[in-house]
C-alpha cells in the first residue's frame, strides 16, 4: 500500500511540475514577443510611419488614453497615431516592463511604465501603463492598451 501511495504522490508531482513547466513555456514565449514589439513600437513615431504602429494591435483593439474616450476597432490604431504624430508631436519614447502575468495561452498581462519624446528628444510625458496582450493568428498583439500620465 505505501508503494502505491508512493507512485501516485510521484505521478502528481509529475503531472504538476509538467502543468508548471508549460505555464511557465508560454509566458516566456509571450514575454519575448511582447518585448520584441514594445522595442520597435517608437520606431513608428521616429520614422513617421504609422504601419509599424498599427502592426503592434489586434483588430479588434481597443486604445484607452488618458483625457480622451476610448477608441476602438481595427482604425482605431491608425487615428490615435495621427493624434500623437501630429498633435502631441510625439517622436520617440521607451517602455519599462514591471511585470507580466497570466497564462500565456491566450491572453497575458503587461504592467509598466512610459515614457514619451518630441521631436526634440526631450521628455515631455511619463507614466505608467496596463496592456491585455491577445495570442492571434499573426502573434501577439495589443487588445486593450490603457495607460496614464503621471504628470497633471
Amino acid at each position: 500500500m505505501k508503494i502505491l501511495h508512493t507512485i501516485t504522490l510521484l505521478v502528481l508531482l509529475m503531472l504538476i511540475y509538467s502543468c508548471n513547466t508549460s505555464t511557465n513555456g508560454n509566458l516566456e514565449e509571450a514575454r519575448a514577443a511582447i518585448e520584441k514589439s514594445n522595442n520597435i513600437y517608437f520606431q513608428s513615431f521616429a520614422k513617421g510611419d504609422s504601419s509599424i504602429f498599427i502592426d503592434r494591435y489586434a483588430e479588434d483593439c481597443c486604445i484607452m488614453a488618458p483625457g480622451m474616450p476610448a477608441i476602438c476597432g481595427a482604425d482605431a490604431p491608425a487615428a490615435f497615431f495621427r493624434k500623437a504624430y501630429h498633435e502631441i508631436r510625439l517622436r520617440n519614447g521607451r517602455f519599462i516592463i514591471t511585470r507580466i502575468y497570466g497564462d500565456g495561452k491566450e491572453y497575458v498581462t503587461e504592467e509598466g511604465l512610459w515614457e514619451s519624446y518630441d521631436e526634440h528628444n526631450k521628455l515631455f510625458d511619463n507614466g505608467k501603463y496596463l496592456v491585455l496582450w491577445k495570442k492571434t493568428a499573426k502573434g501577439w498583439k495589443m487588445y486593450r492598451d490603457s495607460f496614464s500620465s503621471n504628470r497633471q
